[in-house]
């Protein structure tokens, strides 16, 4: 096989899905493909939950695992505000059944190929292209050429920012005795659990029927628990205070996702393109990523198979990431309550408004009026003083580790905070 007209080095969520749409049929510039999938061990990640909302009808709603049209979120005196964000659904979708739905498109592609192998270098070459590194199994060096290529590991360095939390968390799936679940709605912030010193926590729950859900425990904090942390956090919400009784865990998730509000560029050179979490696809306030890597593969397509020289597509606007540094900062210094925060969010703002404003898609007037229902005084001292806080100039390395429901391929954290009482473990 020639050279290829693009190489995409990971197939996690954003290097499959950026190879599902440049090998779809049509398009007026056929396109050669070689997906660099790492071969398996520790650099691949394993099967993970994302999780995103949009109408019904979307392009991987036949391999759902479930979606629900009413959102619940729990303050933390249990007093509960449900939402119906209509048109919007709240979709999860397996890792598994999206590679399944990927491989049986891809899988009929003359001009796609997929290969095995550990990429040790991606970088530009002086005719204006660029190339990768890697070698297989056996250790005998590849070497791939192509225009273009699209890079989605995650960085070894988190970008200079001026605020850095870590989402991370444990989640089961079980599986209980009894009816315990409502599966018309999920609960996408339950802060009926101990809040941390910084930042917040809360749980999560997915159910996909009366008996069965995926249930997580969430922190919004400087530095991640040690597994007994977590451990000790979920039987807490499932014993005390879902009083789920008895119950089998059939499988668990784990992982770290950075919020900061650091810059992530899109380009490592002439001819490499970052894309997914490495890109900026996760949204620093929340963590999600999935749709908006499925906006950036799209826009990314449609540029190439119509010919054009490629723009790389900006996953949340400048507004947007405004909104996440100020919401990160006040959140870090503690001059507002999180549990508080989200809570008045939901109660206050319209849920098809509210999941706009999340996935960075609300107008202006309309984050105005959002940010009314937040708490001001303490949001513009924040913003005054982000008006003269410099990013520092060095950025933080980080490992990568295993990931989030609702997030991208395995997401990078940082190293340990200065001790806090709590012990950093590998999942």
């Amino acid at each position: 096989m020639p050279d290829p007209d693009v190489v995409i080095v990971g197939a996690g969520a954003a290097g499959l899905s950026l190879a599902y749409r440049l090998c779809a049929p049509g398009g007026a510039v056929p396109l050669s493909v070689v997906l660099v999938d790492a071969p398996p061990g520790p650099l691949r990640a394993p099967p993970r939950t994302w999780c995103f909302w949009e109408p019904p009808g979307g392009d991987y709603d036949s391999v759902l695992a479930a979606s629900w049209s009413q959102l619940r979120v729990r303050a933390a005196d249990g007093a509960a505000t449900v939402t119906r964000p209509s048109p919007f659904r709240y979709k999860m979708l397996r890792s598994d059944a999206f590679e399944a739905l990927a491989d049986r498109r891809l899988s009929g592609m003359p001009t796609f190929r997929r290969t095995e192998a550990t990429v040790t270098a991606v970088r530009d070459t002086p005719d204006g292209g660029g190339e990768v590194l890697a070698r297989d199994a056996r250790g005998e060096r590849i070497l791939l050429r192509a225009r273009r290529i699209f890079d989605s590991r995650p960085p070894h360095r988190l970008p200079p920012a001026r605020t850095t939390l870590l989402q991370h968390f444990m989640g089961w799936f079980v599986r209980t005795e009894r009816p315990a679940f409502d599966p018309t709605t999920a609960d996408l912030m339950d802060f009926r659990t101990p809040q941390p010193a910084r930042g917040l926590s809360f749980g999560y729950v997915l159910p996909l029927d009366p008996y069965t859900a995926l249930v997580e425990y969430t922190e919004f904090s400087p530095a991640p628990l040690d597994t007994e942390g977590y451990l000790r956090a979920l039987r807490h919400y499932t014993q005390e205070v879902l009083e789920l009784g008895e119950f089998r865990i059939t499988d668990q998730e784990r992982g770290v996702i950075p919020m900061t509000d650091g810059h992530f560029p899109s380009r490592a050179g002439q001819s490499v393109f970052r894309i997914g979490t490495a890109g900026g696809a996760t949204r620093p306030s929340t963590g999600y990523t999935f749709a908006a890597v499925q906006r950036q593969s799209r826009a990314i397509a449609d540029q190439l198979r119509a010919g054009r020289e490629l723009r790389m597509p900006v996953p949340y606007g400048a507004r947007p990431r405004a909104m996440d540094a100020v919401m990160l900062r006040a959140l870090d210094s503690g001059r507002v309550d999180g549990a508080d925060f989200f809570t008045r969010l939901f109660r206050g703002v319209p849920g098809e408004r509210l999941l706009r404003f999340l996935d960075g898609g609300s107008r202006i007037h309309e984050d105005l009026l959002i940010g009314l229902r937040t708490p001001v005084v303490p949001m513009l001292r924040t913003v005054a003083e982000l008006s003269f806080k410099a990013r520092p100039f060095s950025p933080r390395p980080i490992r990568p580790r295993s990931f989030k429901a609702g997030g991208e391929p395995p997401p990078p954290s940082p190293p340990p905070s200065p001790p806090t009482g709590h012990e950093e473990s590998t999942p």
